[in-house]
């Protein structure tokens, strides 16, 4: 249950490494390799061969993988908790146990289940630590599954833990329409009287609404902030804050007295196909940067969270993974699916969410989805 897993675990640090079905014979299977550093073109999709899964592990058939940002910056080598290509990327995916290693007693053979890793799970085939493996929901489909981890730990644990979001605050939430804005808005509804302004381009806005932002801003034709000082000339409570260099200067800046600003990522690194030198510099030179006395006079609080550095807390990710398990059998969350991607259409599937046409989450399965095969046969 850890986040750092090393899920596909050891095999991942070699080109070809992982399991196939539980024992015999070692059975090839597909993965998504990034072969190095740059744009689109560097994730292939290759062979692979392992074996079954060792103690304390299950072997799992892979049915869907979630796509995130941490993904798109580590093609980019911005992202610093993976080692170096080639690699096998990917945090989440879901699919059903297929062989148990010694010693798992939790799990049985066919069991539905949703995985989170550091990495190594864009593969048809995983080897994982049972642990690093939590059960599907009655009802949740694949697709759904590999939504819900990464984005609603995320969203969860910086609303209510570090946010302790109450009823009648208000919150500004950047990047509304992506994969944690979207799960971020759903958790809000949880509270009474929260009132939500969030971030997207002008098209999402009426999506934006139906699913409970009570205030969408068009962040590339107006200044956020202007527009959040003319509903709420205080500021606001609490800001989720992904986007890093002077955002979060932006961030803290409207708070309320006892406001929160959680900091998430930093998407503005991200300006094109590959790693740009000059953003880097601009964002790391506008980088948010304050100390503790400015803070006492402040009476603010700057908070950072980052779900790939908590590998070691198996209890603390297990709880949250519970509660929002409960959250979707209750019908008060539900992964929005943007689309569905095969691998060998990756590329595409990252250009989606790069230049944020996504609404919701982008999901890459090891095969086409049967609707799109029946077109293509007709």
């Amino acid at each position: 249950m850890s986040t750092e897993p090393a899920p596909a675990a050891a095999p991942q640090q070699a080109p070809g490494p992982e399991p196939p079905a539980g024992g015999g014979e070692a059975a090839e299977h597909r993965a998504l390799v990034l072969t190095g550093y740059g744009g689109y073109d560097k994730l292939k999709v290759q062979a692979r061969r392992g074996g079954g899964p060792r103690p304390g592990e299950v072997s799992v058939r892979v049915r869907a993988c979630g796509l995130n940002f941490a993904d798109l910056m580590a093609r980019q080598g911005l992202y610093d908790r993976l080692p170096p290509p080639p690699i096998c990327p990917g945090m989440e995916c879901a699919g059903t146990v297929q062989a148990l290693g010694d010693g798992v007693r939790d799990r049985q053979v066919g069991d539905k289940v949703m995985v989170l890793a550091r990495s190594g799970l864009w593969q048809e085939v995983v080897n994982v630590p049972a642990n690093q493996t939590f059960p599907m929901p009655e009802g949740m489909s694949f697709e759904e599954a590999a939504a819900l981890l990464v984005n609603y730990i995320t969203a969860y644990m910086i609303l209510f833990d570090f946010g302790n979001l109450r009823p009648n605050q208000s919150i500004l939430i950047h990047m509304a329409a992506g994969g944690v804005g979207t799960a971020a808005i759903q958790l809000c509804k949880t509270v009474e009287n929260v009132t939500i302004f969030g971030t997207a381009s002008a098209s999402k806005h009426d999506l934006l609404r139906e699913g409970g932002v009570t205030h969408p801003i068009d962040y590339r034709t107006m200044d956020y902030t202007e527009e959040v000082r003319k509903i709420s000339p205080k500021g606001v409570d609490i800001v989720l804050d992904p986007l890093g260099g002077s955002d979060t200067s932006k961030a803290f800046n409207l708070l309320k007295p006892m406001g929160k600003v959680i900091t998430y990522g930093v998407a503005n690194l991200l300006t094109g196909q590959k790693k740009n030198l000059v953003a880097m510099a601009k964002i790391w030179w506008n980088q948010f940067s304050i100390n503790a006395l400015q803070l006492l006079q402040q009476n603010k609080a700057v908070c950072g969270y980052d779900l790939g550095y908590m590998h070691e807390e198996f209890e603390l990710i297990g709880g949250v993974v519970s509660k929002l398990i409960n959250l979707y059998s209750q019908g008060k969350i539900k992964p929005k699916i943007d689309s569905v991607w095969p691998f060998d259409k990756v590329a595409d599937a990252m250009r989606q969410m790069q230049e944020k046409k996504n609404v919701g989450k982008v999901i890459l399965v090891p095969e086409a989805p049967k609707e799109e095969s029946k077109k293509e046969e007709n």
